[in-house]
């Protein structure tokens, strides 16, 4: 099936990466190194931790998805707003099964001023709505204009399967991130990031492997392509340190 999204088997990809790279000739299997943006952040850190072939993981802007589906933004979900959304993905397991089909729906699941579950069949609106919030309001700007446009990108034109957030309900990521140590990880996030918390977490939680920056002036969409706000110094810095 197409345009699902698996916190299994994303992170099986980048193990899947470096076999094909350590199979090459040309290529020094003890310095073999990850680096990942956003939504695959999470999946680079929890196959490294996994998979000590992985010498080294720098992450920007990164998402732990399975938190953020499962219990929304900020963890702002309460335990019945989290069965109401697993009640929902079960019933569309039985719609797409009985159809033949899969929809189209929210991967991470919104509520209506009602307090029921109100799933969009777009990821963002084709025209940006005058109250949009901020985060709706900088995902549009990348996904939406010709600054991240792509005919072909989910984010940009529609949504995922509709019960894609199901395995990130089941599988949490980076439950070993501990595991990762004495290899190292580095995670940039910006100053101004809604997403920043998911980084000064996953510090806090392995002080010993997990080194954190903090982009100035940057939001969670800039250090997908703001050049000037990028801190490839430290990249740089980073990967010849704990790959040379």
């Amino acid at each position: 099936m197409r345009d699902v999204a698996s916190p299994d088997i994303y992170t099986e990809d980048f193990s899947a990466a470096v076999d094909f790279l350590g199979l090459q000739k040309i290529v020094d299997r003890e310095r073999i190194g990850v680096q990942a943006i956003c939504g695959l952040s999470g999946m680079a850190l929890t196959a490294a931790a996994a998979d000590s072939r992985i010498k080294a993981v720098a992450t920007a802007s990164m998402y732990d998805m399975s938190r953020s589906i499962s219990r929304g933004h900020e963890d702002y979900y309460t335990p019945e707003q989290r069965q109401k959304v697993v009640d929902h993905l079960s019933r569309q397991r039985w719609i797409d099964a009985e159809q033949g089909t899969y929809a189209r729906l929210s991967h991470e699941v919104p509520f209506d001023e009602e307090g029921n579950v109100a799933p969009s069949n777009r990821v963002l609106p084709r025209a940006l709505p005058a109250d949009a919030d901020p985060i709706t309001k900088i995902f549009f700007d990348y996904y939406r204009t010709e600054r991240g446009y792509h005919p072909r990108s989910i984010n940009s034109t529609t949504a995922w399967t509709g019960t894609t957030p199901m395995s990130f309900f089941a599988f949490r990521q980076m439950t070993n991130i501990d595991m990762l140590a004495p290899r190292k990880a580095l995670l940039v996030a910006g100053a101004d990031a809604h997403s920043r918390y998911y980084s000064e977490d996953i510090r806090k939680t392995a002080p010993d492997a997990v080194d954190l920056v903090i982009a100035p002036g940057a939001d969670h969409v800039d250090l997908y392509d703001r050049k000037d706000l990028i801190p490839f110094d430290r990249l740089d810095e980073f990967f010849t340190e704990n790959l040379g």
